[in-house]
């Protein structure tokens, strides 16, 4: 699937962008489950908002159970100081997590083309497992910002070897706030990690090292059309900007690591009921 100078470039810079690789039939199926799903939710029984401004303080016992279920997540901006909803629920929800590919028969079939699984192969991968997906909306005009972050701080593997596969939905521009990253930055240490106690399930973000996040010297825009999938390393520092503009950036994300590593119980996410997912 992938060429050897595209493997070399995934290898050295610790990103790979495959422009409008996915056929469109594909990714709209798995935004009408999307939509489908918002339909359903019952936003007066939840309203956990997604934020990474507290610094991961606001991750309560529904944002925990999501590692098996399908639940919604809102918008910061979406709701007035009291709790109200500031507009309509379709817009208010920041994402869906992170069990699609197990529960949602649109996604799983999504997930299990075989072009992923190739991709994977072709990047050294055994046995794949994928651990979480996200449906992500980035909404018009409130969409909020994702703040500097590097994927294992959150999905903590023995060796680290975690992929982050980005889809977009729909055109990923500056204006509605695509992706950025720092190449060659997965070879920075990392700055923190979010340890959870399995006894509570709390969870903690804990400082690393001090190793400044990429300034604007460094950061590329990651601006890619409708279709296309980028491979993210582990370490790769990436950060998107609130969504300013009239235009949602609708995506798609899905996390692997390799079967034989160890994921130790301090990471949020575990499965024990719905047990590996392989590719």
């Amino acid at each position: 699937m992938l060429s050897r100078q595209q493997v070399r470039h995934y290898q050295e810079q610790g990103y790979l962008a495959l422009e409008s690789l996915l056929p469109k039939p594909a990714t709209e199926s798995i935004r009408h489950a999307a939509t489908r799903i918002v339909d359903a939710f019952d936003i007066d029984a939840h309203r956990t908002v997604f934020s990474t401004q507290d610094r991961d303080r606001g991750r309560d016992r529904y944002f925990m159970d999501s590692a098996e279920a399908v639940h919604c997540f809102l918008e910061e901006r979406a709701l007035d100081p009291a709790g109200k909803l500031l507009g309509p629920k379709h817009l208010a929800i920041n994402k869906i997590g992170h069990a699609m590919h197990d529960l949602v028969p649109e996604f799983t079939a999504f997930c299990r083309q075989p072009v992923f699984a190739e991709i994977l192969r072709d990047l050294g991968y055994r046995v794949p497992i994928l651990w979480q997906t996200m449906y992500i909306f980035k909404q018009p005009r409130i969409g909020g910002e994702v703040r500097w972050h590097q994927d294992a701080s959150y999905l903590i593997t023995q060796p680290p070897c975690v992929t982050g596969i980005w889809v977009a939905i729909e055109d990923a521009r500056r204006d509605n706030s695509c992706l950025w990253l720092h190449p060659g930055g997965h070879r920075s240490p990392l700055r923190e990690i979010y340890r959870v106690d399995p006894a509570t399930r709390e969870g903690t973000l804990q400082p690393l090292d001090d190793t400044p996040w990429p300034g604007a010297a460094d950061a590329v825009a990651l601006e890619v059309p409708a279709g296309s999938v980028v491979l993210f390393h582990d370490h790769m520092p990436h950060y998107s900007s609130a969504n300013q503009s009239r235009h949602s950036r609708h995506a798609f994300t899905m996390h692997v690591a390799e079967q034989d590593a160890e994921w130790p119980d301090c990471n949020w996410i575990q499965r024990p009921r719905l047990g590996d997912f392989r590719l």
